[in-house]
């Protein structure tokens, strides 16, 4: 045996051989044939082709280090990179490194193309002709007005054909496709394994359940696959509109101050409707594709095979057992849509609550409003909580009604039309045929095929009452998907109307001073700053009209004219600051300003001074980021000056350097919130600066200063205060809240005669009541002796207790209530 195994090993080896002898002596007789030029060209053609295969090898894990260290670098420093495109590019930590993700930004375009789907709505919509509108006057529902509020959706969901959202669309589509045809192979072959198992056929049989695993896996990776894409269409749809809102809500325009403080549309919950209601709203949409169009496709093909295999009768029945079902179930249906919107509003509501008692922490705990603040969250909790039980109540009724129809009633309903070839043969299609058709055959042969065709018609039966079922569910997931639509589209037509200043005239008609009748103008490059005949209104939430301050204010400022604006609380100094940095529209008049924050712009540090999330760095450069920075050609060294003229010098090393992250907001004083506001001045140098009660927390040494540091930088100073100490630091005083009605004004010059009068006029004041002084006391030694008698009967004063040493009556009267206060 040994022998024969080396005979056989030394025979393959010997064939071996020949082959490679034949193969190498063909490869020899080609080169033979070749020239010598090309055999040089070959060899030149591999070395280059491996020389630039590894040099570009090369380059690509250099440029992918340098990629990864560049997105830990911005990670850690909280910035991101400008594309020429006008993209940004943002690193995002992922598993041991980072993310690389480009933002592309809404053009300018395509929010004036979409601003007539949610400002012009047709009218056939069901929404107010011209104007969008909220959920309280168009109720979510199953109408004309949910069509057009999801297909305008849809177009910033799914902006052009070749985009990703509509790729994962057809992808997810042949899926569901895939699915329907697997479900038909099922069917069929169910009938057959069970046919094989009744004929004891036990070599079919085996076969038949071999498909049978091989077919469920398949399958099974098909349905997950389906759930997979369905996860990722909400995801991009999230994606996109999220983004969409961001470039719409976070702009030039401000649109993120004046949704809640001028516009009113959505109120004080913003958050609630781009986070929670967002998410919900795109959930929902992905899971309407899956719900609502397998469904569709299955009750074509389900009914198309029924038809072939029961006849039209069955087909005609079915048809108007799904009429007939739907027509009930879309009549004793509950408003789902509506009560979904008004049940996210309610959550919005008591989700503010708490974000109002976080921001609020400190002044609540001061106050000891701990319970009030409880009965506040529990009485919106307990509405909530009303409500939702509520719509759970209906739902109870809703789903008994629902499951006995789609469950058992289609069940039985299923048994009588499969049993139509049995009884009906003549109305029972290929089933019924194939019964008449053989009339001799053998008994245990026709059963055999009936119940094969019974198993099949059964499959397809609950695979199309499956269909049908979600086909009805989809009526209250439409219903719901109604509900957050609303609510979306509420959010972006509200931003559009911001963003356009496209208020219409609502209510009273002609309003003075409303959001719909603003016709000053803004002017930015100009060198200084200027407001003419510009009257000074509060502004009210639309469509109500505005508070007027100030009737018509007119100044100018020119560079190294240091203003100061003082004036009673309440009279429109903030608000000044507010309409020049275009927080509040101008009715009237012109107001010119710098352009923006900048070397040669305008610059606002607001009462509350904002400390962003990140570190100590980006509190001195905000709102720039650590790559803005080095544009600027600025380092740390620059920081630290400007920390060090702010009189914060000592916080990087106290704090644990530049890197250092923090809750910044509890962690600095009143104080040094306040100078590193100045110091975020002094770092970005413009031309122009408002301060706005921003030393009121610093002492009078250091605010001086602050002051002057920040004159010898260059920069004109508009500071609103209530402290005369500060006159000295500027050249003109506006002074606000003069006559009668306290809307007057006046400009004057600092240090004029009539200021020196004024002042004069006060010293003497003084002097008068100087000179009563002893009079004053006098006074007040007289009631502190009334005060020191103890009145009895008989008016006799009481002897002084025994602690006291002293019992002189001075002692006693010095040691009373009366003298100690």
């Amino acid at each position: 045996m040994a022998a024969q195994s080396s005979l056989r090993r030394s025979a393959a080896e010997e064939a071996i051989a020949a082959f490679i002898d034949k193969y190498l002596g063909a490869v020899r007789t080609r080169l033979s044939k070749t020239s010598r030029t090309a055999r040089l060209l070959a060899t030149l053609s591999l070395a280059t082709t491996i020389i630039l295969g590894a040099e570009g090898s090369r380059r690509w894990w250099k440029a992918r280090r340098e990629e990864k260290e560049t997105g830990i670098k911005l990670v850690r420093t909280n910035s991101w990179l400008h594309n020429k495109d006008g993209s940004r590019t943002i690193y995002v930590p992922y598993k041991d490194g980072t993310a690389k993700v480009v933002i592309n930004t809404t053009k300018p375009l395509t929010f004036e193309a979409h601003r007539r789907l949610f400002l012009n709505p047709p009218r056939v919509s069901g929404l107010a002709g011209g104007a969008s509108v909220p959920s309280a006057q168009t109720k979510p529902g199953l109408n004309l007005a949910f069509l057009h509020q999801f297909l305008s959706l849809m177009s910033i969901m799914i902006p052009r054909w070749t985009s990703k959202e509509a790729g994962l669309l057809v992808s997810h589509g042949a899926f569901l496709m895939l699915r329907t045809y697997l479900s038909l192979v099922v069917a069929r072959l169910d009938g057959e394994i069970v046919r094989d198992l009744v004929a004891g056929n036990g070599k079919h049989f085996l076969w038949g359940l071999l498909k049978w695993c091989g077919l469920g896996g398949f399958a099974s990776y098909t349905n997950a696959m389906i759930k997979y894409l369905e996860s990722k269409v909400s995801i991009a749809f999230r994606t996109r509109l999220t983004r969409y809102i961001h470039d719409l809500y976070l702009n030039e325009n401000l649109n993120y101050y004046k949704l809640s403080n001028l516009d009113g549309g959505v109120g004080q919950g913003a958050d609630q409707f781009i986070t929670q209601d967002l998410t919900l709203f795109c959930a929902s949409a992905a899971n309407l594709y899956s719900s609502l169009g397998k469904p569709l496709v299955d009750l074509c093909v389900f009914n198309y095979q029924l038809y072939r295999s029961l006849g039209p009768l069955a087909l005609t029945g079915l048809l108007s057992n799904y009429f007939l079902t739907a027509s009930i179930l879309r009549r004793l249906s509950p408003p789902f849509g509506k009560l979904k919107a008004v049940e996210g509003r309610k959550e919005g509501d008591f989700r503010s609550l708490h974000a109002r008692l976080i921001a609020n922490a400190e002044e609540v705990a001061f106050y000891g409003g701990a319970e009030m603040e409880k009965t506040f969250l529990n009485r919106e909790f307990k509405s909530l909580k009303t409500w939702m039980e509520g719509i759970y109540m209906l739902k109870i009724r809703y789903n008994i009604l629902e499951d006995f129809i789609l469950k058992y009633s289609w069940s039985a309903y299923g048994y009588l039309l499969s049993s139509l070839p049995v009884f009906l043969p003549a109305w029972g299609g290929m089933g019924g045929a194939a019964e008449m058709s053989e009339p001799g055959a053998v008994q245990g042969g026709r059963e055999r095929n009936r119940m094969k065709d019974f198993i099949t018609n059964k499959r397809l039966m609950l695979s199309l009452a499956d269909a049908g079922g979600r086909m009805m569910y989809s009526i209250k997931d439409l219903s719901e998907l109604a509900g957050y639509t609303s609510r979306v589209y509420t959010l972006i037509s509200t931003l559009h109307r911001v963003h356009a200043n496209a208020y219409y005239v609502r209510g009273r008609e002609n309003e003075l001073y409303s959001l719909s009748d603003v016709q000053g103008t803004i002017q930015k490059g100009f060198d200084g700053v200027r407001l003419e005949h510009v009257p000074v209104v509060a502004p009210a939430l639309w469509p109500q009209g505005g508070e007027e301050l100030i009737e018509s204010l007119s100044l100018i400022v020119r560079r190294g004219e240091h203003l100061l604006i003082s004036g009673p609380n309440g009279v429109g100094k903030s608000a000044i600051t507010r309409i020049i940095a275009g927080l509040w529209p101008v009715y009237r008049g012109l107001v010119s300003r710098p352009k923006e924050t900048g070397m040669d712009g305008i610059m606002f540090l607001p009462q509350r001074p904002y400390l962003s999330i990140g570190t100590l760095r980006d509190q001195v450069i905000y709102p720039d980021g650590e790559v803005d920075m080095r544009d600027k050609r600025k380092n740390e060294y620059d920081l630290r000056r400007a920390l060090e003229q702010a009189k914060l010098g000592y916080l990087p090393d106290r704090e644990g350097g530049w890197d250092t992250r923090k809750e910044w907001k509890d962690v600095l004083s009143g104080g040094e919130k306040q100078r590193l506001a100045i110091a975020r001045l002094l770092y970005h140098e413009p031309e122009y600066a408002f301060i706005d009660e921003g030393t009121s927390a610093v002492s009078s040494d250091v605010e001086g200063l602050l002051y002057e540091t920040c004159k010898e930088k260059g920069i004109t100073l508009i500071t609103i205060s209530t402290r005369a100490s500060l006159k000295k630091y500027h050249k003109y005083n506006l002074v606000l809240g003069m006559g009668e009605r306290g809307d007057e004004w006046v400009f004057e010059q600092i240090g004029t005669e009539r200021e020196k009068m004024h002042v004069e006029r006060e010293l003497q004041d003084l002097r008068e009541r100087l000179s009563q002084v002893e009079e004053w006391k006098s006074r007040r030694q007289e009631i502190e002796k009334e005060l020191a008698k103890v009145w009895v009967e008989g008016g006799d004063d009481l002897e002084p207790p025994a602690y006291v040493e002293n019992d002189s009556p001075g002692k006693v009267e010095d040691e009373t209530p009366a003298s100690r206060l």
